[in-house]
């Protein structure tokens, strides 16, 4: 995962805004400016988490334009090697404000840091997991958003997190899932062990952890709204095909060119947003 401090957090934050600004410019050499109150809002901070073993743990939260009341979250996990800040840039900022555009109801997208654990208990004690669940939803109300109902959202290794950690806080709480490119690989087979060859070695401990936490089967997602979008070229649509048709009852699927990469993941994030939204105001 990439160090940075929060001081560069919020220099990087300020760019991102400025580039939703740029974004919307018609080639004047000093383009107009919207009022403040216009234009999307971006607030950064971290907290040590004790259930990543000490760490300091960065998050970032995007709202619309103008937005002051509690907002539902998005709360969006990223992928393997990645972090809140990479999430953030793949154009969240700009989206919501043109969502705003569309009618839709306003909500915020939140971005943290996970590390590399696959957003589960590890033997080393690290719990990313649990970070979300215990950690980061309790402070959000700190900062202004209505956590009584999330969504979750995420890529790769965050896909599978937002899977599992949407079951974990179960239907009551979690408004919908949008997992893109899930690192899902094969499901365990009953009583037996080691797992599959396709097991990633930094995903899990071990086949036990494997199992452990998986989300396959009747029992491994919430009854929930859900949506599984993976490219067509991706190494992992094979096992997400394999996922997607044992869900009861089937999820909303996009199989479209592209592969695991973010040309891939950046491309569909405006539709998927706008998908998932609404029910957020459910």
């Amino acid at each position: 995962m990439t160090n940075f401090s929060r001081r560069s957090v919020l220099q990087m934050a300020t760019g991102i805004a400025s580039a939703y600004a740029l974004s919307n410019a018609t080639g004047c050499a000093t383009p107009p400016q919207a009022p403040a109150a216009a234009r999307p809002t971006l607030s950064t901070g971290s907290f040590v988490s004790k259930a990543r073993g000490g760490v300091e743990t960065h998050w970032m939260i995007a709202r619309p334009p103008g937005q002051t009341q509690p907002l539902r979250p998005i709360i969006a996990l990223h992928g393997w090697g990645q972090n809140a800040l990479e999430v953030m840039n793949m154009g969240a900022v700009k989206i919501l404000a043109d969502t705003t555009a569309d009618l839709l109801p306003p909500v915020a997208f939140v971005t943290v840091d996970g590390g590399t654990t696959y957003w589960h208990q590890r033997a080393s004690g690290e719990d990313a997991g649990a970070m979300v669940l215990d950690e980061l939803l309790p402070m959000l109300p700190s900062q202004g958003l209505d956590t009584s109902r999330v969504a979750f959202m995420g890529w790769s290794m965050g896909g599978y997190g937002a899977l599992l950690l949407g079951a974990r806080l179960g239907a009551a709480r979690t408004a919908a899932i949008c997992a893109v490119s899930p690192a899902l690989y094969s499901p365990p087979a009953p009583n037996t062990f080691p797992a599959p060859p396709q097991f990633p070695a930094e995903g899990f401990d071990d086949a036990h952890d494997y199992a452990a936490n998986s989300v396959w089967g009747p029992n491994g997602v919430p009854d929930v709204p859900i949506r599984i979008d993976c490219g067509e070229s991706d190494q992992l649509l094979p096992a997400t095909k394999a996922f997607v048709a044992q869900l009861k009852p089937p999820p909303v699927t996009k199989f479209s060119p592209g592969g695991h990469n973010h040309a891939y993941w950046d491309a569909q994030l405006p539709d998927e947003m706008r998908w998932i939204i609404p029910f957020l105001a459910a």
